[in-house]
């Protein structure tokens, strides 16, 4: 059955994206590991032979200047962990150029901050260019522009990076290569903790399975790849996280094999404008909601009206996005919103004709209309 299950998500996949963390591209002494990226290319290329678009999130241009500055170890302050970055990418874009000119393609860079995914334009204009690159034939390496990103414009780390460009993307499957075997029920050095193969169904309480340890070289560890695959799922992506130091990792996953732990999706696939409101941008305020709309809007598909909000939180200007919470105070669903934080308190708790009486009419009669708004658990 689980066998199955595989061989279905694999084969719906119209787009691979593939998450690398530094340490799977890194040797012990810090320095790129060129045959394990040779040998990533061509598994690459026969995922490209079956007919489906690849792409790659690349961690590893900090490891790479570490290991050419002749560190020892990953800089602490933000200036040379930036210069480390700086060195690095050039030379593990010419490694990824040279292991794909051996299969007749090229590899494309595309340097992000969390500010290009959050401004509508700038989102639309980096799917726009992977499409058009796609048309080339050549794959997009994309990896977070550290050498000028500072806490504002961070996205924290490639696995989150890896699951905001999966929402890009049309049919995809997002497969993000550590240097463990998958998800686990205790800690993976316990010689008695046991590989989960298959989670159909995300629950918060997944989180408590990651240790509290974060990758020797990396910013990431189990904590970060199980909020991406949070986002993931939840926009009914699938994702599988596996071993990156298995010479066959990728051959083996797109074969259907039961390897790594596969989350998969949580109901069907939201459009991609959903997605961008529900997992990409940052929420700039709270609307705390009563029970009644919180049903209303997470089981019944309504729009968000005055009455059922209970509290305003933050400050927010029309058109801005805004997190939903329900009285257990959880975020349950984010939107845009109609009006600005002044108005909506206002508003709040209010029927149609108080509001008419108290304003002498509005332009809208949803603070949050459904199209405008995306469930997030």
């Amino acid at each position: 059955m689980q066998n199955l299950v595989r061989q279905e998500v694999v084969t719906s996949a119209q787009t691979v994206v593939i998450k690398l963390g530094t340490n799977v591209l890194s040797r012990d002494d810090d320095r790129l590991d060129t045959d394990r990226i040779n040998g990533l290319a061509e598994q690459i290329h026969r995922i490209r032979l079956s007919g489906r678009k690849v792409v790659m999130v690349s961690s590893g241009a900090v490891g790479a200047g570490i290991g050419l500055l002749g560190l020892s170890g990953r800089p602490k302050d933000l200036p040379h962990l930036q210069a480390a970055a700086a060195t690095g990418q050039a030379h593990l874009m010419r490694t990824y150029d040279d292991a794909f000119k051996k299969f007749g393609y090229h590899a494309a860079q595309l340097l992000l901050t969390a500010n290009d995914f959050r401004h509508r334009d700038r989102y639309l204009n980096v799917r726009n260019t992977i499409s058009t690159l796609f048309e080339y034939g050549v794959v997009p390496i994309i990896n977070e522009n550290d050498t000028v990103s500072v806490r504002e414009i961070k996205f924290g780390d490639n696995d989150r990076l890896a699951a905001m460009v999966t929402n890009l993307l049309q049919n995809p499957l997002l497969i993000i290569l550590s240097v463990v075997d998958g998800l686990f029920d205790g800690n993976p050095t316990d010689p008695n903790a046991k590989r989960i193969p298959l989670i159909d169904h995300w629950d918060d309480s997944l989180m408590g399975l990651a240790q509290n340890v974060k990758s020797t070289r990396g910013t990431g560890g189990m904590f970060t790849k199980l909020e991406a695959v949070r986002m993931a799922t939840a926009v009914g992506e699938c994702v599988i996280i596996a071993n990156g130091k298995d010479p066959q990792v990728l051959d083996r996953v797109m074969a259907g094999e039961d390897v790594g732990t596969l989350f998969t999706a949580k109901g069907s696939l939201v459009p991609a404008w959903k997605r961008w409101i529900g997992f990409t941008i940052t929420p700039r305020g709270k609307l705390h909601l009563d029970p009644g709309a919180v049903k209303a809007v997470e089981h019944n598909g309504k729009s968000l009206l005055p009455i059922g909000i209970a509290r305003v939180e933050g400050s927010f200007e029309k058109g801005e996005l805004v997190s939903l919470i329900d009285p257990d105070g959880h975020e349950f669903a984010r939107g845009l919103t109609n009006y600005d934080a002044t108005a909506v308190a206002s508003v709040a708790r209010k029927r149609s004709d108080e509001i008419q009486a108290r304003l002498g009419g509005v332009a809208y009669e949803e603070v949050i209309h459904r199209d405008n708004l995306c469930v997030t658990r």
